[in-house]
Order: structure tokens, then sequence, then C-alpha cells
């Protein structure tokens, strides 16, 4: 059975790749696609490659006029919550590629999805092996109770910390022991210096030219340490993979699942 697709950012970074994915995918048809400032042009040519008849449109409301089964975002921050929520309200599982949202926003959506019987997929970041880095991570963070999340990425990115340090950093909290370094509020001077709290792990962003996205796990215990990295090189190519693997997936159960180790069992 094809999987009929509505794309919400089809010119962008990732966008692009999807919609040529998309379309070489025997299983898969692009139904719908939203890109604002190039609505009116065919979603093909829009990212050079050939005509697809589908015409870009310019909000996710028209977009939805047309009918589908799965919804991609790949948008902004700002947004990508309301986008969610009127594709569940519109009964389309969704598959969410952006970042930025909390932990209250993920359990708003989940409870949204549940009520509407669709199911979402949600990850920080779809490539294979930084969804290995999390899963080898969740694994380590059952033996040793020390952890922190550095995040890096390019000195334009605009939230902090990114997708995939935010979703690593909370799923590290529920299931982490106590941890034994000097709790926040004993310390002496910044405490800004200590990164910011998510969940229950600390995760310092660090913005600078020259990186793209990288994650790094520190784990300590006495006498010795483990470091688990993910980075990410310049092209779009390695997060398409793993966002059509949960196109495929997205609606064997209603409600959120988060982070694309989940479905690589």
């Amino acid at each position: 059975m094809t999987i009929s697709i509505t794309l919400v950012g089809a010119t962008g970074w990732v966008g692009k790749e999807l919609v040529r994915a998309i379309a070489a995918a025997p299983d898969l048809t692009l139904a719908a696609a939203v890109a604002r400032q190039n609505a009116g042009q065919d979603a093909g040519p829009a990212v050079g490659a050939e005509a697809l008849g589908v015409t870009l449109v310019a909000s996710l409301e028209e977009a939805l006029a047309t009918p589908s089964d799965v919804v991609i975002d790949y948008t902004a921050p700002t947004v990508v919550k309301g986008h969610t929520l009127a594709a569940i309200g519109a009964g389309r599982a969704v598959v969410v590629g952006t970042s930025g949202m909390t932990g209250e926003d993920y359990a708003e959506i989940d409870a949204a999805a549940r009520a509407a019987g669709v199911g979402v997929v949600a990850a920080g970041n779809y490539s294979i092996t930084a969804a290995l880095m999390q899963r080898f991570a969740l694994l380590a963070a059952r033996h040793v109770p020390d952890v922190e999340v550095i995040d890096y990425a390019s000195a334009k990115k605009p939230d902090v910390p990114s997708g995939t340090a935010r979703e690593l950093a909370e799923r590290l909290s529920a299931i982490r022991q106590e941890p034994t370094s000097r709790p926040i509020g004993s310390l002496i001077g910044p405490q800004e210096a200590r990164g910011a709290t998510v969940g229950r792990t600390q995760v310092h962003a660090v913005r600078l030219p020259g990186f793209v996205l990288s994650c790094e796990v520190l784990f300590g215990a006495p006498d010795e340490r483990l470091s688990i990295r993910h980075d990410a090189g310049s092209s779009a190519a390695p997060y398409v993979a793993g966002t059509l693997l949960a196109v495929r997936r997205v609606r064997e159960q209603p409600g959120l699942r988060r982070g694309l180790d989940t479905l690589l069992d």
C-alpha cells in the first residue's frame, strides 16, 4: 500500500532531500507540500528535480485540504507545535523533525494523539548513527549515575539546546540514578556555568562557527570516564532514511514515540 505524505518545509535543508527521496520510493507518494516562499511552484523543480505535479502551498492549513496519511514537519521551533496539533486534529499521523519543543509540549501532543487515535514519531535527530548514540547512552545511564550532555551547533542555530540534546537529556533523566556531583544550588559562583538543567540532566550548549550538529554524552565514574559522541556532516542525506523509516512505522500505534531508536528493533 502506498503511503501518501504531506511535507511541511519542503524546500528546506532536509525537505529538499525528502522530496527527491519520496519521489523515488515505490511505496511513498507526495500528496501535498508546504513552502511559503516558493508557493505556487511545482515541488520538483523547486528542489532541483523533475516536475511532480504537486504545487507548493504557503500554509499547512492549505495543505491539509488534500488527503494524506502522514504529515512530516521540518520547519521552525516557533511553529512546529501548532503544526503538529493541527495535523493531529485533521486525523493525520505526524513525523516531527523540527526541534525546539519542551517535555510539556510533547506531553500535550501525546495526549492529543491518543485522543485522536493517531501516531506521532518525534526525534531530535533522524540519523541512524545518532539514534545509536542515544541507544548506547541510555544503556550506559543504567549503570553509571553521573552523566552530562554537551550540545554543539553552528553559531546561527536559534534554539538551545538542540532537539538531539534536549531529547537525550529528558530520556536520560527518566532512567538515570542519583548523581554524586554537588547540587547546583550549593555551588559558589555563577550557577549558569554548570549549564542548563533539562529534566535531571545538565546540558551545555556550544554555538560556534565550524560546527553543524554534534552531541556528546559524558559519563564519569571513579578513576574512569566514558564519552559517546555523534558528529553530523554538512549534508542532510543522513536524516532522510530515518525520517522515511518513521513514516513507514508511525501508524502502527496511537500516541507519541520519541526518539528514532524506539523504531530500530
